[in-house]
């Protein structure tokens, strides 16, 4: 038997994907569900040790013996590994830089699955498919802008294609988990950061730092900068390189065990609403029970490093997609049991007539643009002023702005929107700091019951488009909807009008 397993397994090594020519910058415009104009480019092979992984198995401590292992090793999928299931830290530690308060640490055990040595590709999901939603082009890059209902759709098509059972039943936005099925399916956020971690406790897989060199991200912006953004010489890992693109999926060098990409390139769906984390030992958690946001993990090709740790929880409706949201698939490895069915709560109320611009600028660009959008829609038109005014001085602003990030400050603003109840859509605009929203706009989401209201989000950025400022929004304000987005660099240009009106439209807010 064990020669037989052996045979089998050297019949199964990581397949390579084939890199090509330099992608092509892609800045500005609006997002989430495909409305920017793909910017045609072919994938990007990295010069920083792309390598074959040992498919066989993962090297972890395991809670299987070895003949249970050898049985499911013989029955891996081509470009999966085996992981052996065990118990783990799910989590950050109090003293973990950066890290957010829903990431309470806490003991999970997980059983044996597979899971995808790569991202899918867009190759991969235009053959199933027949379709390619993807804001950037190239077969060997991840196929992003796809959201977690098309995830789950994709992951029964290719079941159904390959003959196994579909993971899912899916009707309208029900969909129902069968936890004994042998098709592909999205990771739990347990599964998915057991195999990110691959036996590490560190922020990143690559232990506390993690370059560009490593990983496909806002390389500008490495883990800790915040504090060091001056003064530089206190970094781990120094500024690195910004692609402002996604790469080949078999770009960099893997994790321990054997997994591309887990930091970064594209964030990656997991099966997960989002809740908080309980505080005792868990077993194959599959998340919150009801919820109206999904998490998806790992960070992507505009993220800050702070924001692909291990541990951190990036947050979006089902409904949605990003530029910077793909899908990693797993399968499982030992049988399970029983269903979970949930239904997505997420409020379909749609934008209405009343509509409020509120926002809040500091160099001038943000309030540029929601001026624009004044004169296109006459909405109203309030302006978020704070009691202690951040400095004047941009190297003095740079230092308060992450400070209150970092503390999640919650600036007192000094004027009142009066009678937010009669606003069925807020119009939310706001400069991208340190990838993510002002605090200022963290106070006004908290200072309102917006619950039923449609949120559309803008924002100015410098390169780095939303960051995680939807995420931030979603978690604030989790019972609004969120509209389509837009980001404009900088203060946008000559294209600027014609972009507001284009994303009007696309959010249905008539123009005058």
């Amino acid at each position: 038997m064990k020669r037989f397993v052996t045979t089998i397994l050297a019949g199964i090594l990581a397949l390579s994907l084939a890199g090509c020519s330099n992608a092509s910058d892609q800045q500005s415009k609006f997002s989430q569900q495909g409305n920017s104009s793909p910017q045609g480019s072919s994938s990007q092979q990295e010069s920083t040790g792309s390598e074959q992984p040992n498919t066989s198995s993962a090297n972890v401590s395991d809670n299987s013996d070895a003949s249970d292992i050898q049985q499911e090793v013989v029955n891996m999928p081509e470009g999966f590994v085996l992981i052996n299931g065990g118990t783990f830290e799910m989590g950050s530690p109090a003293t973990e830089a950066w890290r957010s308060d829903d990431e309470t640490q806490h003991t999970v055990t997980v059983s044996d699955f597979y899971i995808g040595v790569y991202e899918i590709t867009q190759a991969e999901y235009s053959e199933v498919t027949g379709q390619n939603p993807s804001n950037f082009s190239g077969d060997d890059l991840p196929v992003e802008n796809v959201s977690w209902l098309e995830a789950v759709r994709f992951c029964n098509a290719r079941s159904k294609k390959e003959n196994l059972t579909p993971a899912y039943t899916i009707d309208g936005n029900k969909v129902t988990w069968d936890r004994s099925a042998d098709g592909y399916r999205l990771p739990t956020e347990a599964e998915w950061e057991y195999a990110c971690r691959a036996g590490t406790t560190t922020p990143f897989n690559t232990e506390n730092s993690i370059s560009a060199e490593e990983a496909n991200y806002y390389g500008h912006y490495p883990y800790e900068i915040e504090g060091n953004y001056f003064t530089q010489e206190n970094l781990t890992t120094k500024p690195g390189q910004y692609r402002q693109t996604t790469v080949a999926v078999n770009s960099f060098s893997p994790n321990k065990w054997g997994l591309y990409n887990m930091h970064g390139n594209v964030g990656e769906w997991v099966w997960d609403y989002y809740g908080a984390y309980p505080t005792e030992a868990q077993t194959d958690p599959a998340g919150a029970e009801s919820g109206t946001l999904r998490v998806y993990r790992g960070g992507g090709w505009n993220d800050f490093a702070k924001n692909m740790r291990s541990a951190y929880r990036a947050t979006l409706a089902e409904d949605k997609g990003s530029f910077n949201i793909g899908i990693r698939l797993v399968r499982n490895a030992v049988k399970g049991s029983g269903s979970i069915t949930s239904e997505g709560s997420q409020n379909t109320s749609g934008s209405g007539n009343n509509v409020l611009i509120a926002f809040f600028s500091w160099g001038g660009n943000t309030r540029g643009i929601a001026n624009e959008i004044r004169s296109q829609t006459g909405a109203d038109f309030f302006e978020i002023e704070l009691v202690n005014p951040y400095s004047n001085d941009y190297n003095t602003v740079l230092d308060e702005a992450q400070r209150d990030q970092n503390v999640q400050a919650r600036p007192e603003i000094k004027n009142k929107v009066e009678n937010i109840a009669q606003y069925d859509t807020i119009i939310l605009g706001y400069p991208n700091w340190w990838a993510s929203i002002p605090m200022p706009i963290a106070t006004f989401l908290e200072e309102y019951d917006l619950s039923g209201k449609t949120i559309i989000p803008f924002c100015s950025h410098g390169g780095g488009r939303f960051g995680q400022s939807l995420t931030a929004i979603t978690k604030l304000a989790p019972n609004a909807t969120m509209g389509e987005a837009l980001s404009i660099h900088y203060s946008g240009g000559s294209s600027m009008p014609g972009d507001v009106s284009a994303w009007l439209d696309a959010n249905n807010i008539p123009r005058n």
